[in-house]
């Protein structure tokens, strides 16, 4: 799954580990346009560009919640007033739910961030969203590659630019407690089972983990299958089991996920500071790896915008309490990288919706979020002197790499029912004790005839 405040991108206040999620975030952005919706004074200058839309109210429903929504919020706050409209926001752990009951009762938003591809399709095929303007089909082929213009492009019509992204194919460790022990960053995937035993003979579970993730539970378990399988039968063949050309019970599926349950379903590897290989169903996945911080754990696999899970206080730098390495696989010449996104899809058209679509579509917003905190963009034109820590300098640089292989989360992509629903269902059953063969056969069954 994807970005996380969807379920897979939820950030927490700072500080706040190990307390209850605030359900939802709402916001408004309140402004108080002047004439010409305050563009005449010399900073709304670079808005002016959007038009007046004073009096005019646009409203964005989203997965992102919490602390990020604040950061969004806040953003956007200058654009709101210098176009005079005002921006209500809302943001919810239940996105994939509610979004189909309010589009469903006739209450859609005018905009809503899909952190799945395969959930913006199944709208646009049911003719609830609207086709994204020029101009923002324009700012998004200056800005992307073609790769992330098409995750939004249905039947050949395009309805929405990326907003945010994230880099999954990381692990975090703790390079204090590495240096103190002598350990070494793997750099292949038999050198990281070395380094995990390595590890447990000493007494500590080396590796940490928390899926539950309230209706999205299980998403957390699915990003490591779909790192594995990248690896293990590369690009072309990841997009063959995304596209069903490769069925879910495949021998070569079955045997990536069992290349993860060496980990995941191995009581001697998991699951530091939390218990038995069950606990990870029921630990939630922003805590999943506070155990490093502890020291009752020295592994957690986990995206890049875990940078903003840790304690109050905790460094993330290649010298600090926490960073990141790349999760390796068998070839340490090749590196391919799986991440996630979320794009911006309309259910209106109205001028001041697609004024908002544009902003968003620019290179502007990026870089005014990213000055406030923790935020990572694959598009081009961010500027790398407003990144906040080194991890999201690191995946901005991995993501505008040219020579990187790049693949989107693979259950975004799927059909709903399955890549948010079955296939987080059957690795939670999975990890709370069912067999590859019955989790793989179940989830093929699910997956749409037509």
């Amino acid at each position: 799954m994807s970005l996380l405040s969807h379920p897979k991108r939820v950030v927490l206040v700072a500080g706040a580990v190990g307390l209850a999620l605030v359900a939802t975030a709402c916001g408004s952005t309140e402004t108080k346009p002047s004439a010409g919706g305050g563009s005449a004074s010399p900073e709304c200058a670079a808005f002016s560009k959007y038009g007046d839309h004073a009096g005019k109210t646009v409203s964005i429903y989203s997965p992102i919640r919490d602390a990020e929504a604040d950061l969004f919020q806040e953003a956007w706050k200058p654009f709101a007033k210098c176009t005079g409209m005002k921006i209500t926001y809302e943001g919810t752990g239940e996105f994939e739910a509610q979004i189909q009951v309010r589009a469903d009762g006739g209450n859609p938003p005018d905009l809503a961030f899909f952190p799945q591809p395969g959930l913006l399709e199944r709208f646009a095929k049911a003719g609830k969203l609207k086709p994204a303007p020029a101009e923002v089909k324009r700012l998004t082929d200056e800005g992307w590659s073609p790769d992330w213009a098409k995750y939004a492009t249905v039947g050949g019509t395009f309805y929405g630019a990326p907003l945010g992204a994230s880099v999954k194919s990381f692990v975090w460790y703790s390079p204090k407690m590495f240096k103190e022990k002598g350990w070494a960053v793997p750099k292949t995937w038999d050198e990281l089972m070395t380094l995990s035993n390595t590890i447990a003979a000493t007494g500590v579970k080396p590796w940490c983990a928390g899926i539950e993730s309230g209706d999205a539970t299980g998403w957390p378990a699915t990003d490591w299958i779909e790192d594995i399988l990248l690896r293990e039968i590369g690009p072309e063949g990841y997009d063959d089991w995304v596209s069903h050309k490769l069925p879910f019970n495949d021998p070569k599926v079955a045997a990536a996920v069992d290349k993860v349950g060496a980990i995941l379903k191995n009581d001697k590897f998991v699951n530091g500071g939390y218990g038995p290989v069950k606990s990870i169903a029921s630990t939630a996945f922003q805590e999943g790896g506070v155990p490093i911080t502890q020291g009752k754990c020295a592994l957690h696999r986990q995206a890049s915008f875990y940078a903003n899970f840790w304690p109050d206080g905790t460094k993330v730098a290649e010298d600090g309490d926490v960073f990141a390495f790349y999760l390796p696989g068998n070839d340490p010449s090749k590196k391919p990288v799986l991440g996630a996104g979320e794009f911006v899809a309309a259910f209106a058209d109205r001028p001041e919706v697609q004024a908002v679509q544009a902003y968003l579509a620019s290179a502007e917003f990026p870089n005014a979020r990213m000055k406030l905190g923790t935020y990572v963009s694959a598009r081009k034109g961010v500027d790398l002197a407003n990144v906040q820590n080194p991890i999201d300098k690191l995946s901005i640089q991995m993501l505008q790499d040219p020579s990187t292989v790049f693949r989107f989360d693979g259950s975004d992509l799927m059909p709903a029912a399955v890549g948010a629903g079955t296939f987080w269902k059957g690795m939670t059953d999975w990890i709370n004790g069912k067999d590859t063969k019955t989790v793989l056969d179940f989830i093929e069954a699910s997956w749409p005839k037509s």
